[in-house]
C-alpha cells in the first residue's frame, strides 16, 4: 500500500523564510515505524507542495493547532478523490470529535503502540474511528528515515533521545501530551547519531536533538554524552536553566561537542514567571547561567513569551535590551498562546478570556488568541512586532554575531552566526510574522502573496511537540 505521510504547514512570516532550516522528526519518524512491504513518501508541506491526485492509498496528516485549518481542507480535498486520511499530532489528540468531522480516522496520543496496526487496518479496509495508546516505552524505536527527507533542510539530522519534562509549566501541553519522563536506549540513540548519509559536512557533523529536556535525568545524559565525545560531533537541544549548576555535566557537554543549548527564559517578570509556573527559574541569575555556558564557549537559545497578565506594551518592547543585556546569542519571540491541554486553557476558558471569534490560524504562536489582562489584543500584536523589529534591527544582530566570534567554539558561531543572519535577513526585508487579523474572513490559500512562505516548522505526530515549546 501506497502511504502519504504530509506534515501540514501554514505559512507564518508575510514573504517567507529565506532557509529551511530544521524538519520535523514527525513524518520520518513514522515512516521508520511502517511495517515492511509498504511505500511511504514523507511530504514536507512547508517546502514542496501537496499533491492532490497522489496514487497512495492511506494519507496520513500530523499538524498542530495553528496549521488545523489547513489539514481540514487538505482531508476534504483528499476524501472526497476517495482517499484514506488518519490525522494526529497535538491537535488530534486535544480535539479528536472535531478532526473527525473531516478524516476517517484519528491518531490519540503517541504513535508508536498503534502506527503499524493502523496501517494493516487500513491495508485491509478496516479502518478504527479512533486509535489511542497509553504512553509507551522507547525501546527499539528504529532511525528515522533521514533518506526521505528533502535536500533542502539545512541541519536534516533531527534524534529524540527522550520524552517529557519533569517541569509543569502553564502554557506548555508535554505534561498533558507526553506524560512521565522516558529515555531511549542509550545505543539507540548512538545509531542515529551515526547515520552519515548528507550530502554535506556540516550535515554529518550537526546533530539536533528534539527533546524537550534533554538533561533532565543526569546518569542517562552523563552515559549518552560519554559515548559521543569519540564520534566529535557538534549537537544542540533544549534544557532547563539548572543544567549549569552541575560542573560535571558542563565539562561532559563541553567534551562532547555541545554547540547550543534553548532555554525557555520566557519573561523578565517575577509575576509573570509565577504566572507560567516557571519556578525553576531565578531572573537575577539568568546573566549568570548564559555567563556560565559562554565559559564553554556553547551558544545560548532563549525563548520569551509575551502576554503574561502582568505584562504591559513598555515591559515587553523592553525585552530587546533585556536580552541583549545578559547576552543571549539567538532569541525566540512569541505570544503567549492558550492550546487545550495546558493550565493556561483551562484558566482562560473558565474566566470567558478566549476569543471564540479566532480561527485556529491564530493558534500559531504569533497571533492572540485571549482577552490579555493589562492591554488590548491588538497591542499585545503590536507590542510584539515591535519586540521582533527591535530584537533582529542590523545593529543587535551584528553586536550579538561579534561577541559570539569571540566567546563561542567554531560550531557555536557558526549556528549562531547562521541563526542571527536568518531572522537579521528577514528584520531586513521587513518579512515579520503575518497579522492573521489582515486575513479576517478570507481562507487562507486565497493569499498568495503574503501566504507564499514553505518554509516554517510543522507539528508532530504523536511523539514530541515544535520546538519553540508548547506548540508555541
Amino acid at each position: 500500500m501506497r502511504i502519504d505521510v504530509v506534515v501540514v504547514y501554514v505559512p507564518r512570516y508575510r514573504v517567507g523564510h529565506e532557509k529551511h532550516f530544521v524538519p520535523p522528526i514527525t513524518g520520518i519518524h513514522l515512516a521508520a515505524l511502517t511495517p515492511p512491504g509498504h511505500d511511504v513518501r514523507v511530504v514536507h508541506q512547508q517546502i514542496e507542495p501537496v499533491d492532490l491526485e497522489t496514487d497512495a492509498k492511506l494519507i496520513a496528516l500530523s499538524f498542530f493547532s495553528g496549521f488545523a485549518t489547513e489539514a481540514y481542507r487538505l482531508a476534504d480535498e483528499f476524501r472526497a478523490r476517495g482517499k484514506l486520511v488518519v490525522a494526529g499530532g497535538p491537535h488530534a489528540s486535544y480535539w479528536p470529535d472535531e478532526v473527525l468531522e473531516h478524516c476517517d480516522a484519528v491518531a490519540v496520543g503517541e504513535a508508536e503502540p498503534f502506527w503499524p496496526n493502523l496501517v494493516t487496518d487500513a491495508s485491509r479496509g478496516r479502518l478504527k474511528k479512533i486509535y489511542r495508546s497509553a504512553p509507551p516505552s522507547l525501546e527499539r524505536i528504529p532511525t528515522p528515515r533521514y533518506d526521505l527527507l528533502p535536500s533542502s533542510f539545512f541541519v536534516p539530522r533531527v534524534v529524540q533521545a527522550t520524552r517529557g519534562c519533569p517541569f509543569s509549566c502553564s502554557f506548555c501541553t508535554v505534561p498533558s501530551l507526553n506524560p512521565g519522563f522516558r529515555t531511549r536506549p542509550v545505543a539507540d540513540v548512538l545509531a542515529d547519531i551515526d547515520y552519515d548519509d548528507f550530502p554535506h559536512w556540516w550535515q554529518r557533523r550537526v546533530v539536533w536533538f528534539w527533546d524537550d529536556n534533554l538533561t533532565a535525568k543526569r546518569s542517562y545524559i552523563e552515559r549518552l554524552l560519554r559515548e559521543m565525545i569519540p564520534r566529535k560531533r557538534w549537537w544542540l537541544t533544549q534544557a532547563s536553566m539548572d543544567v549549569v549548576r552541575d560542573r560535571e555535566l558542563l565539562d561532559l557537554m563541553e567534551a562532547s561537542g555541545c554547540i547550543g543549548i534553548f532555554f525557555g527564559i520566557e519573561t523578565f517578570g517575577a509575576k509573570s514567571l509565577r504566572d507560567a509556573n516557571k519556578l525553576q527559574n531565578r531572573i537575577s541569575r539568568y546573566r549568570e547561567c548564559v555567563d556560565r555556558l559562554h565559559e564553554r564557549g556553547i551558544s545560548v537559545m532563549a525563548g520569551f513569551v509575551c502576554g503574561f497578565d502582568n505584562d504591559d506594551a513598555e515591559s515587553i518592547v523592553a525585552m530587546a535590551d533585556q536580552l541583549q543585556k545578559i547576552e543571549v546569542d539567538v532569541p525566540f519571540l512569541s505570544v503567549l498562546t492558550p492550546y487545550k491541554g495546558t493550565p493556561l486553557y483551562t484558566q482562560l476558558e473558565d474566566s470567558g478570556r478566549l476569543l471564540r471569534d479566532r480561527g485556529w490560524e491564530h493558534y500559531n504562536g504569533y497571533n492572540v488568541t485571549f482577552q490579555p489582562n493589562r492591554l488590548g489584543s491588538a497591542e499585545l500584536v503590536d507590542a510584539h512586532r515591535e519586540l521582533w523589529r527591535r530584537a533582529f534591527a542590523p545593529a543587535r544582530v551584528g553586536e550579538r554575531i561579534v561577541r559570539a566570534s569571540k566567546t563561542l567554539r567554531r560550531g557555536a558561531f557558526l549556528m549562531s552566526a547562521c541563526m542571527n543572519g536568518f531572522y537579521g535577513f528577514k528584520r531586513l526585508r521587513r518579512n515579520e510574522p503575518i497579522d492573521m487579523r489582515a486575513l479576517a474572513g478570507r481562507p487562507l490559500r486565497e493569499a498568495p502573496s503574503v501566504l507564499d512562505d514553505r518554509t516554517d516548522r510543522g507539528g508532530h505526530y504523536g511523539a514530541g511537540r515544535p520546538r519553540v515549546a508548547s506548540q508555541r
